[in-house]
Order: structure tokens, then C-alpha cells, then sequence
């Protein structure tokens, strides 16, 4: 079946453009993040220490940006929906941490960049979660049907993938709800708030691998194996610029740089694979 024949259900323009959108905005607060880590004070909506924090979560934005880009210039729609639960789920969290957090942000700050920053954050955070949910809402009462299963990933990754999403969603959600308690599992030191955002990706990420398992085919994961990539990379990045942060020789830090390499390794291969079952004119398409 082709993407071009009528009984297939395709991404929807606003949905597309609400990706490209989005994928935007966290290219952004990747640059604030990942680039100008140790500036947080002068540049980002509150400030973020040590680095290695804001450095881990520009990297996840930036993993973010990947896989909304990707999915946007998705034709089908099984093709691209992996992308949405997961943003939708995580910008929905990061608005209540905010929210539950106001004090720690920037909003009365004597610097211009750091108070704009503050203000456009919780204003993107009000803004987007609705706009995502209705598009949502309108892309799932479309007519159409989904691509066929082609390409299941084999029991191995489904594995890896199924340990990811245990880890993630447990310690996301205890990283939201007690992050005092919570943050001695976690392989650097964390405060109440960049626990929060730390577990509001979590949770995201954990998602993504349940989802990921649930469609259970090369084509349809295809952009959350870029995404996957991306966020393995740069988050050894993160770890190398900043080692004196991490706890090295600890379970903890032991168990975080094992799920990178397993990150990495579903991520390159799953890329890798993806590619092979993707045939011109079935992955993406102009916008209009």
C-alpha cells in the first residue's frame, strides 16, 4: 500500500506545522541549555546548577527537536504519531512544574534575556499542551487507516526497550512527586525543581519506549530511533564536559551510563534498520 492511496489516514497540515513549530521552540531552549549551560543566571527562565543539569536537559530538547522535525515530515500518519503522546504528556508536566516551582523563576530578574526567557517559557507551556491536545483530537477523526506492519524489531530490542520504560516511569514519577527522596538514585545532585524537569522527561522518554514497543515496527519508530540517537550522543557529551558533577563510582552512575550505551545502541541500530524499509515518496512530504 502506498502513502499516496486514498485509504490511508496522513498527518494532518496543522498537526504537521504544530510539529515543525514545536520543534522550533525546544531547538531554542536547546541552544540555552546544551550551548550556554554554565550562563543559565543571565539566559534561561531560572537558574540551573551544577551545569551538567542544564547540559543533560538541553540535550533531551534537543533529542525532542529531532523527533518532532521528523515525525512533521511524516506523510503517514502511523508514521509520525509516535512523536505526540510523549510531547504532549511531557509539556502538560513541565507546565504543572513550573507552576508548582514560580518562585525559582526569572520573572522579576534585573536581566532583560533571563526575565524574556521566563516569561516565554510559561507562556509556550500554557499555550502548547492545549493546541497539541485539540490538534490531537482533530487528527485522530480523520478518515484512514494505518500503514501495515512490514518490519518488526526483534525480541532483543523489545527487551532493552521494555527495561528502558520501567526505569524511566518509575523514576520519572518519583522524581515528580518526591524529589528529596528520590534525586539519592540519580547520578548527580539535583534540587527540587531540575528533579521535577528531570522526572517530567523521564516519564516522557518512558512513554516513548512503551509506544515504541507498541507499534512494533521499523517504519512506524522510525523518527523516535533518530531521537534516540541524538539523545544517547549528546548526553556523553554532556557527561564529558562535565565529569567532576557525576558520581562515578556509585550504582547509580554505574546504572546511568549503562542505559546510554543501551540508548545508543537501540538508537544507532534501530536508525540503521528503519532506513532499509523506508521506500521514496513514504517518509515525508512538502509542507503546503
Amino acid at each position: 500500500m502506498h502513502v499516496s492511496d486514498v485509504g490511508v489516514q496522513q498527518t494532518s497540515v496543522p498537526m504537521q506545522r504544530m510539529l515543525y513549530i514545536a520543534g522550533l521552540l525546544v531547538f531554542l531552549v536547546g541552544i540555552q541549555l546544551f550551548i550556554l549551560s554554565e550562563q543559565t543566571a543571565q539566559f534561561f527562565a531560572w537558574t540551573i546548577n551544577p551545569p551538567l543539569t542544564a547540559a543533560f536537559l538541553g540535550a533531551a530538547y534537543w533529542a525532542s527537536c529531532a523527533i518532532e522535525i521528523a515525525a512533521a515530515r511524516q506523510v503517514s500518519w502511523a508514521r509520525a504519531r509516535i512523536a505526540v503522546p510523549s510531547v504532549l504528556i511531557f509539556t502538560t508536566l513541565t507546565l504543572i512544574v513550573s507552576l508548582v516551582h514560580l518562585d525559582r523563576f526569572h520573572l522579576g530578574s534585573d536581566d532583560l534575556p533571563a526575565r524574556t526567557a521566563a516569561w516565554v517559557w510559561l507562556a509556550v507551556y500554557a499555550l502548547v499542551p492545549p493546541a497539541l491536545a485539540l490538534l490531537l483530537l482533530r487528527q485522530l477523526r480523520l478518515p484512514g487507516t494505518d500503514l501495515p506492519r512490514i518490519a518488526p524489531m526483534p525480541a532483543w530490542v523489545i527487551m532493552i526497550l521494555g527495561t528502558h520504560a520501567v526505569l524511566l516511569i518509575l523514576i520519572g514519577l518519583g522524581l515528580l512527586i518526591d524529589p528529596l527522596t528520590t534525586r539519592q538514585l540519580w547520578p548527580w545532585e539535583l534540587t527540587p525543581l531540575t528533579g521535577r524537569a528531570i522526572g517530567a522527561w523521564a516519564l516522557a522518554l518512558g512513554i516513548a519506549a512503551t509506544h515504541t514497543i507498541a507499534e512494533n515496527d521499523w517504519p512506524r519508530v522510525h523518527v523516535a530511533t533518530i531521537s534516540y540517537t541524538v539523545f544517547g550522543i549528546l548526553e556523553v557529551i554532556a557527561l564529558a564536559r562535565y565529569p567532576a558533577s557525576f558520581f562515578w563510582n556509585t550504582p547509580q552512575g554505574w546504572i546511568f551510563l549503562i542505559f546510554l550505551a543501551s540508548v545508543l545502541l537501540v538508537g544507532i541500530y534501530g536508525w540503521r534498520t528503519s532506513l532499509r524499509y523506508l521506500t521514496p515518496g513514504a517518509t515525508s512530504r512538502p509542507m503546503k
